[in-house]
């Protein structure tokens, strides 16, 4: 009986302990928030090029002061033309995935985002090449290429900032890093550009992206944060500054018989 209530009485310290140490850190409230907004830099494209058209819209729920998971979908429109051939596309693209906040909760108060997302990124698009013709030695041919449906794939890393101008109201930027894992047409006719990837004639991507974004608070939660210990001074340096240093009031004693 005796060993079962010292057991019972240790336990209930430790717990005990736990949650006086659970207490005297350092807790902050946080804000977690539904992030919707839309990609500006496309728009402001077609304006410039007519030739491209790219709308994009952005969805994230944050499920702790860290992670949040997001999803990105839209539309492009893409024609590009040679001397010789003309090639079209267009179609629909999500990407889907995480992003993580680098930034500690005391920085980012829920106001201010700096990371990294990871995708994994799927493209339905319509391709056709019009018109192409081509020259030889009996003369210049002319030809088309029927138009197909295909299916893509690609992972995407997107390092990236975002910030609070107004109350619930974020601009900001990221840097698009993706690679292809299928186009779907095949190595024969790889396709120009890809929705949602970018460029498809190589392996790798890059894009930028600007964001606006609305902030929805929908929830709080306590976080708890770490403040960092100071360092403490080297044995040596301590040895250095008690030597330098004299205490108040006290002057040594000299040496030999003092005059009376």
């Amino acid at each position: 009986m005796r060993r079962i209530c010292a057991y019972f009485i240790s336990t209930l310290a430790i717990i005990l302990s736990s949650f006086s140490q659970l207490i005297c850190q350092d807790t902050l409230t946080f804000p977690l928030k539904i992030n919707a907004g839309i990609e500006v830099l496309g728009p402001v494209t077609y304006f410039i090029d007519k030739n491209q058209l790219s709308l994009e819209g952005y969805v994230s729920v944050d499920l702790s002061e860290k992670w949040a998971v997001a999803l990105n979908t839209g539309y492009l429109d893409y024609e590009y033309s040679q001397y010789n051939y003309i090639y079209l596309t267009n179609g629909f693209f999500i990407r889907a995935g995480a992003d993580f906040n680098i930034l500690k909760p005391k920085k980012s108060l829920g106001k201010y985002w700096g990371g990294i997302g990871l995708r994994y990124g799927l493209s339905r698009f319509h391709w056709e090449v019009p018109e192409f013709s081509q020259s030889n030695y009996w003369g210049k041919s002319a030809s088309s290429i029927p138009s197909d449906i295909n299916w893509g794939h690609f992972i995407e890393a997107s390092p990236g900032m975002r910030a609070e101008i107004f109350r619930n109201f974020s601009m900001g930027w990221s840097v698009s890093l993706r690679m292809l894992l299928y186009t779907g047409t095949g190595n024969d006719q790889k396709p120009i550009y890809l929705p949602g990837f970018g460029k498809a004639e190589k392996r790798f991507s890059t894009g930028f992206s600007y964001f606006i974004v609305w902030n929805i608070p929908y929830k709080k939660i306590r976080v708890i944060t770490i403040e960092e210990e100071p360092e403490e001074p080297d044995e040596g340096e301590e040895t250095d500054r008690s030597a330098g240093t004299e205490t108040p009031g006290f002057r040594p004693q000299q040496s030999g018989n003092n005059p009376r």
